[in-house]
């Protein structure tokens, strides 16, 4: 055991856990942050001498922040903490390219689980950028806690200067201190809609308005399922009842039309209540939702699966974390949207899981209550995405909408391509239009691409496959590659994968 130091990627709620779940079972991991200091999105912390009090930037879950970061500075002070480090790149032992359609099935020979209690035979490699350089860092067993990016997806006018993502907007204010505005629009769907409207507004932010997406019957419809966490509902209705106690107005079955100036944001145009309407803001957050950062779990050749509830391909997991590939674990919103309870308990259990399969003895209690929070947590997710629906914005989008910003790939282009060719998988549309191949290797733009590819060519979205990962999955400096800056053999994006 002495020898053993597996890796956490990650150090937001699933990270943290897993990491002391390791040390006190007396096993000192690597733990890799992008950050400055542990915390995630959801707990970003500021700058070192930038501090403000926990209770008005976190609200309601300041105690929650605060308890974590405590339990991140201690994880920073025990185990090989490593900030301002960046996973680039991955390679195991190749474990085959393809896709499963759905979870499989026991004994499937292409997505079996490992044995609990069976030591990791496989390992890998993964490409670090760190301090200005590249190094590489070996692993027997790895846990991905990358947690999720913005459901982003496109209309006229969302690449214009003001417009910006929700998470984009809450890094502003958490990270920077810093108000988007002084007017601003919140627009889209999910829950994460009315809590940065709420924590703007309450930051002395003047928000325009809530634009709500989903109607608002469908969100009573989806209210029953939702009482699997009465807390978490009270506080959804509190962040609306408060937001129009304070004179903010909130539409819902809004469709978003077009993001108004030039070159800056200066409104933004919208159908409610079967009528065009215009309203002005300096700035405009939007979002759809969270989108499992899965980019690293696919370079090491995890199997995948489409998951109907989270429309998104994610990868096979068993009830513990256990990816298909050998020694490696997955937990917290990478793996699956959950929220930052569920991912505190998801890291938790994972890091027992990988205990247990090196011999360890563990709490087999204490996972049996694990694995029941997070089956009821479950349950109310399921209930917030019949809440919160995308929506159909494929059958809405202009011809002039760029789909792919990076590469300035229109509707119009995409869609020629698509009937010329006959396209209807998501790695033939980015082959021969370029969809997916800018600096963000389709981070952005892959969920509204695959939406309309579904719409193009009449297919259900999980028919239309996702893109395949490719290194670097985050932008590098052209410097870093440099041969007197990196330590190591640096292996092609590629490398050790099926092409």
């Amino acid at each position: 055991m002495s020898d053993w130091r597996p890796v956490i990627v990650g150090a937001g709620p699933a990270g943290v856990r897993a990491a002391q779940t390791l040390l006190r079972h007396g096993v000192r991991p690597v733990v890799i942050d992008e950050g400055e200091r542990a915390g995630g999105q959801i707990y970003r912390r500021p700058p070192r001498g930038r501090e403000v009090l926990p209770r008005k930037r976190y609200g309601f879950e300041w105690r929650r922040a605060v308890a974590l970061h405590e339990a991140g500075d201690a994880v920073a002070a025990q185990a090989d903490y490593r900030a301002r480090t960046l996973v680039w790149n991955g390679v195991g032992t190749p474990g085959g390219d393809y896709l499963v359609a759905d979870p499989p099935r026991p004994g499937h020979p292409r997505s079996a689980m490992p044995a609990p209690g069976t030591t990791s035979p496989r390992g890998g490699v993964l490409d670090l950028f760190q301090e200005g350089r590249v190094v590489e860092l070996s692993y027997e067993s790895l846990l991905i806690a990358t947690g999720a990016t913005d459901r982003v997806l496109p209309f006229d006018g969302w690449t214009r200067p003001g417009v910006y993502t929700l998470g984009g907007a809450q890094v502003a204010l958490k990270y920077q201190d810093t108000l988007l505005g002084p007017r601003i629009v919140f627009a889209g769907t999910g829950p994460l809609l009315y809590l940065v409207a709420y924590q703007y507004a309450k930051a002395g932010a003047m928000v325009a308005a809530v634009l709500d997406t989903t109607p608002l019957s469908t969100q009573v419809q989806a209210l029953p399922g939702m009482m699997a966490r009465p807390s978490l509902l009270a506080k959804g209705v509190y962040y609306t009842a408060w937001l129009r106690a304070h004179g903010v107005p909130i539409h819902h079955g809004v469709r978003l039309g077009a993001a108004l100036g030039e070159p800056r944001v200066t409104g933004l145009r919208y159908a409610a209540d079967g009528r065009m309407r215009e309203i002005p803001c300096d700035a405009l957050a939007v979002g759809f939702g969270l989108r499992s950062e899965t980019q690293l779990a696919d370079l090491l050749d995890c199997a995948f699966h489409f998951d109907a509830l989270n429309r998104a391909w994610l990868p096979v997991l068993d009830a513990e974390g256990r990816s298909s590939v050998d020694g490696v674990y997955l937990a917290g919103d990478g793996a699956g949207i959950g929220g930052a309870d569920h991912a505190e308990w998801a890291g938790e259990l994972a890091a027992l899981a990988m205990l247990s399969d090196r011999g360890v003895r563990v709490d087999a209690a204490r996972q049996r209550w694990l694995r029941r929070r997070l089956d009821r947590s479950r349950r109310f997710r399921r209930a917030l995405e019949q809440a919160f629906p995308l929506p159909d914005t494929p059958a809405m989008l202009a011809d002039d909408v760029l789909l792919c910003r990076c590469e300035e790939i229109s509707v119009v282009e995409a869609r020629a391509a698509a009937q010329a060719c006959g396209i209807q998988e998501m790695n033939r549309l980015k082959a021969l239009s370029r969809v997916g191949m800018g600096l963000c290797q389709g981070r952005m733009c892959q969920v509204g691409a695959a939406e309309f590819l579904s719409h193009a060519c009449s297919r259900g979205i999980g028919q239309v496959g996702r893109l395949r990962a490719q290194a670097p999955i985050k932008p590098l400096p052209l410097g870093c590659l440099h041969a007197g800056q990196h330590t190591g053999p640096c292996p092609g994006p590629s490398a050790g994968r099926p092409s």
